[in-house]
């Protein structure tokens, strides 16, 4: 078993933050004119790809307990709804608006970890968390109106990525993370392909130029990469301690946002933003806090 390290878990939680959107604005360029089941095809299978030379040289193991083997299906099937959903928003709303929206996750989180993992949330984290709801409705509106129901598609992200990382940190401490990403790419694949090959008949098979490929192979790598840094991080702390700095994704996702598709969110949406990090920042606060005073004396 690995002991928590919040700081190695925090530091490795903010690669994924800065890989995720990277990642993002790949899928949201590709998804321009490329089917859906096409593109998570292809996101999985580099992982697999990418991945399984490495357990095979490295001589690590993809055998599972049934137990895990029960929990590495079930998060395969929720990354895949996960990514399908943000893929899909993607292609309707801006990178920093999608990711925004998505962040009632964190929120869902704290919840999760309290009720669930039965880790310390206190009344003021859960009143920043009602807090950052709100800011994320002030995201949602102006999209809504825009587009209509897609604006909600981050929403299922939020719930379904929840119930990932959840899933997650029940088993980060006893499986390799390589292995485990390995295994999810082949299981990933072996869902997809299937499925893929059914819908070619309404969706049609676009043959990837050379800067198409290119773009894949970038979205198979950083997808891989940003769930490889999620995952360690989950061993070393709290699902808890990890939910408040994903918030630094969405200044991230705003800057490249702004850098490939000249995106910007409007004002009511900013505020929205300026209000959800504003609670992710106090609920930061507090959890240095708790770490820092002692317990009262007796």
């Amino acid at each position: 078993m690995t002991h928590d390290r919040p700081l190695l878990g925090i530091l490795l939680m903010l690669g994924f933050c800065l890989l995720a959107p990277m990642g993002d604005s790949i899928a949201k360029v590709l998804g321009g004119h490329m089917p859906l089941n096409q593109l998570l095809v292809v996101r999985f299978g580099i992982q697999a790809l990418i991945l399984l030379p490495i357990v095979a040289f490295s001589q690590r193991s993809l055998a599972l307990t049934p137990r895990l083997l029960k929990l590495t299906v079930i998060r395969t099937l929720l990354h895949i709804a996960g990514i399908g959903m943000m893929f899909t928003a993607l292609r309707y709303l801006p990178i920093a608006d999608a990711i925004a929206i998505a962040f009632v996750m964190p929120f869902l989180m704290l919840l999760l970890g309290k009720y669930v993992l039965g880790e310390t949330v206190g009344p003021h984290r859960l009143g920043a968390a009602i807090v950052g709801f709100l800011g994320t409705l002030l995201v949602i509106q102006p999209n809504f109106a825009a587009v209509g129901p897609p604006a909600l598609l981050p929403l299922g992200v939020a719930v379904v990525f929840a119930l990932f990382m959840l899933v997650t940190r029940q088993m980060a401490k006893d499986v390799d993370p390589i292995s485990l990403q390995a295994i999810s790419g082949l299981m990933g694949s072996a869902v997809l392909i299937p499925v893929a090959i059914l819908l070619v008949p309404d969706t049609g098979i676009i043959l990837p130029g050379a800067r198409d490929w290119a773009l894949l192979i970038a979205l198979g790598t950083l997808g891989t990469m940003a769930h490889l840094l999620m995952t360690w991080s989950l061993r070393f702390a709290p699902a808890a301690t990890l939910a408040p700095m994903q918030y630094l994704e969405i200044p991230f996702a705003t800057i490249i946002g702004w850098l490939v598709f000249r995106d910007l969110p409007n004002g009511l949406a900013t505020l929205g933003i300026a209000v959800t990090i504003a609670a992710g920042l106090y609920v930061i606060a507090r959890e240095r806090n708790v770490r820092v005073t002692p317990p009262p004396a007796p």
